[in-house]
């Protein structure tokens, strides 16, 4: 059987192709590409005919939102179709790119291919009432489904599942904290295998400092910004996901290497926030963890910038959390500790391979039927 996985992220669309046979599941070509090179049917096709997947025999997409009904892979129907919409307004940069993309497997390769949907939002199902509830009335959250979701699941779980592999010693890997860097950004603190607490929320917006994403805010900030500043709503949506975050802040640029580059004040301030951010955050779930037995990153900024890296950890080794600077220095893609002899926790660079995560998905649902 041959398997495609479709990865729309925010701004960029993540295509492999898989090989399963007897219980072997084998990765065999996979692309990188703008999300605006893939702009329409024909071009999806292109990608396709170029990366020998058009005989494939299964897709399965990557959801960013599927809100309280779609919380583990599924059959793509009309229904299924029809909730993944309603559910744009609450993850406009992704769920709108990964409909399209469903429509465009359908244009391309017909009714005869399965395709399949796995949710980032499912892996935080079972988070605790405390956790997804915010302080608002009780009616209106029930009447609109509002609570904190939670996403880059497949990419948590990646990591949770990589760390795990390597401490089988742990039980169900015990207790870790997992640090989703790239263009979206997001921390989870996982406790044996479930995640208990993350950082985004109703929507992907709140949390970490993002490429383009401001993360946290005080609402009353929102309020003041459509009274005083006459920003409407739809001007807003585009300042809060597209106009904000290391964008907004250099002036610059939303891309963490050109950041760095740069010896601007307003560019050094954007990746003082993103680090103090992502400390603020371990800080937190150290407590709700109770401690944990490691930190774990990846995300493109996670595993290729060492200078991030150490600007995060560095001075945390009051909590047992230490930093070996040469390790740090030389980790690359493959799983690497980067933390001394000393350090309580351990701190891994963990690849995120979400296309791994979902093709395993696929398999499991055809071979169950659920």
């Amino acid at each position: 059987m041959k398997l495609i996985t479709v990865n729309a992220g925010s701004s960029s669309l993540r295509l492999s192709v898989f090989y399963h046979d007897d219980d072997a599941l084998q990765a065999v070509n996979s692309v990188h590409c703008s999300a605006d090179d893939i702009s329409d049917s024909r071009r999806f096709r292109h990608l396709l005919e170029e990366h020998d997947a058009l005989d494939c025999n299964v897709v399965i997409h990557r959801v960013v939102h599927g809100g309280d009904k779609l919380t583990s892979t599924c059959r793509i129907d009309p229904q299924v179709e029809s909730e993944i919409e309603r559910l744009i307004p609450m993850a406009p940069l992704h769920n709108h790119a990964a409909l399209n993309l469903i429509h465009y497997c359908r244009e391309v390769l017909g009714d005869r291919v399965i395709q399949l949907a796995a949710f980032d939002t499912g892996f935080f199902r079972h988070m605790s009432s405390v956790a997804m509830t915010y302080a608002l009335p009780h009616d209106v959250c029930q009447r609109l489904g509002i609570r904190r979701y939670g996403f880059h699941g497949l990419a948590h779980y990646a990591m949770w599942s990589g760390w795990r592999d390597l401490k089988p010693e742990l039980q169900e890997g015990g207790k870790a904290i997992t640090l989703q860097l790239g263009s979206g950004c997001s921390i989870t603190a996982i406790d044996r295998g479930t995640a208990i607490d993350t950082s985004m929320g109703f929507t992907p917006l709140e949390g970490l400092v993002m490429a383009t994403r401001c993360g946290d805010v005080d609402p009353g900030l929102i309020i003041y910004l459509q009274r005083e500043g006459h920003v409407a709503l739809d001007e807003l949506d585009d300042f809060l996901n597209r106009q904000s975050g290391l964008l907004g802040i250099s002036g610059l640029s939303d891309d963490m290497r050109e950041l760095l580059a740069a010896d601007d004040a307003a560019s050094q301030l954007a990746v003082d926030v993103f680090c103090y951010r992502v400390r603020k955050y371990i800080g937190a779930y150290l407590v709700v963890l109770g401690g944990c037995d490691a930190i774990l990153v990846g995300g493109g900024i996670g595993e290729h910038s060492a200078v991030i890296r150490q600007k995060i950890f560095a001075g945390l080794e009051w909590l047992g959390i230490d930093l070996d600077d040469a390790a740090n220095r030389t980790a690359d893609r493959h799983p690497s500790a980067i933390h001394s002899s000393r350090s309580r926790s351990d701190i891994r660079v963990i690849p995120v391979d979400e296309a791994m995560v979902m093709a395993r998905e696929a398999v499991a649902f055809l071979a169950t039927g659920s």
